[in-house]
């Protein structure tokens, strides 16, 4: 009974890798995990630290859009053991790139954002918040080009 006290069962790893039981579930079906899930003799699963390990590092990789098929292919790797390793950095370089041009665009976003609520602040503590924007085109609301991408009505 020794090896039930150190692992897990589904619920205590879906508390701590945050993903559902039924995500575990799924994770094992598709052959996400490195290693196999082992049962109790009542068919129960058991997981160990590793397993939990693995997990989390596959949610960071889902949390910031690796796709599936990318996810199984390192999963697939990992398994394999040693001699992939130009592989497995490929893929997760690649992935890292993606992740580097999603946070670029974030950034874009945001400095858009602050811009606006700068704009809008300013306004409101003024007090001349009317015809910021005014999409209806109405007279006494001209719109000024700043650049090739943002408009304003300031």
């Amino acid at each position: 009974m020794a090896a039930t006290t150190d692992t897990l069962g589904i619920g205590e790893v879906s508390a701590r890798t945050g993903l559902g039981v039924h995500a575990l579930r799924f994770y094992e079906r598709e052959g996400l995990l490195v290693g196999p899930v082992h049962r109790t003799s009542g068919g129960r699963r058991r997981y160990s630290a590793l397993d939990v390990d693995w997990l989390l590092i596959c949610v960071k990789l889902r949390e910031s859009g690796m796709p599936l098929a990318d996810l199984k292919r390192f999963a697939d790797l990992v398994r394999q053991g040693p001699g992939n390793e130009a592989e497995r950095f490929h893929l997760l370089d690649t992935h890292r790139q993606r992740v580097d041009a999603q946070i670029a665009a974030l950034e874009e976003c945001r400095s858009v954002i602050t811009w606006k609520v700068g704009i809008y602040a300013d306004h409101l503590a003024r007090g001349e918040a009317d015809g910021l924007w005014d999409p209806t085109g109405r007279p006494g609301t001209p719109l000024k080009i700043l650049n090739d991408d943002y408009w304003c009505t300031t």
